[in-house]
């Protein structure tokens, strides 16, 4: 079994003619946060359900948590969790009843799912909140709650796509420092976004245009690469070079 969480090595979709990801090649470490940065429509969903093991790729290959994504995709799944930009939650039932729910399609056992409901209502502040209908909620604490669901079955890996898009600027620094404690705790969390200032919070970062990896280092050293003094720059500069 791979010691390495994610490798990918030119992994690829085409749909038709239109090609989303094209060569997309990367190793991610365990315990690393990997930050897949990209303005909307760059490919990072696609390959980022590739990697899920929900998408199967044109061309190239995969390992997630020492697994093929195309030959053991059940085996992937097992080992991670997944956060959808849309946040897959049900509106018409309470936090606990989420948990609940999600706790026994991932296959634990009620003692367990228990224990992980303590844990994470107490690290996410959500004790106040389990017998609210998720409806009534802000944007801010779904979110929570979706990241809750995706650790809830303790993965090796948890992928989060675009987890801090459309809420405010303090909302979104606390959603990183629940990254953050999620990797100190031994989970590897490979995460995309279009915010350029949230690839300082990550280990290492790649940044895609038009499907395509451009870049892929530390934030410090893609920065001095470029002479730039925010990402924000080195991105304005790597999409002006598009063809």
């Amino acid at each position: 079994m791979s010691a390495l969480s994610i490798q990918a090595h030119q992994l690829s979709k085409t749909f038709g003619h239109f090609v989303a990801v094209k060569d997309l090649s990367l190793e991610v470490q365990p315990g690393e946060i990997f930050g897949f940065l990209g303005a909307n429509g760059a490919g990072k969903t696609t390959a980022m359900r590739m990697l899920c093991g929900l998408l199967k790729p044109s061309f190239g290959h995969a390992m997630v948590a020492g697994f093929n994504i195309a030959t053991q995709t059940e085996q992937v799944k097992k080992n991670i969790g997944y956060m959808s930009q849309k946040f897959s939650i049900y509106d018409d039932l309470t936090l606990k009843e989420n948990i609940q729910l999600f706790s026994t399609i991932y296959g634990l056992k009620s003692a367990q799912t228990q224990e992980r409901m303590k844990q994470l209502a107490s690290q996410f502040g959500l004790e106040n909140k389990l017998k609210s209908l998720v409806s009534t909620l802000p944007l801010g604490w779904k979110q929570k709650l979706a990241f809750s669901l995706a650790i809830i079955h303790q993965p090796r890996i948890v992928f989060l796509d675009e987890p801090t898009s459309g809420v405010d600027p303090i909302t979104r620094r606390q959603f990183w420092e629940m990254i953050s404690d999620t990797a100190k705790a031994g989970t590897t969390v490979f995460v995309s976004t279009h915010y350029m200032d949230e690839a300082e919070y990550c280990d290492r970062v790649s940044i895609m245009v038009d499907g395509q990896i451009q870049v892929l280092d530390t934030p410090q050293k893609i920065r001095e690469q470029f002479s730039a003094p925010t990402m924000d720059d080195v991105f304005s500069l790597l999409a002006r070079k598009k063809p």
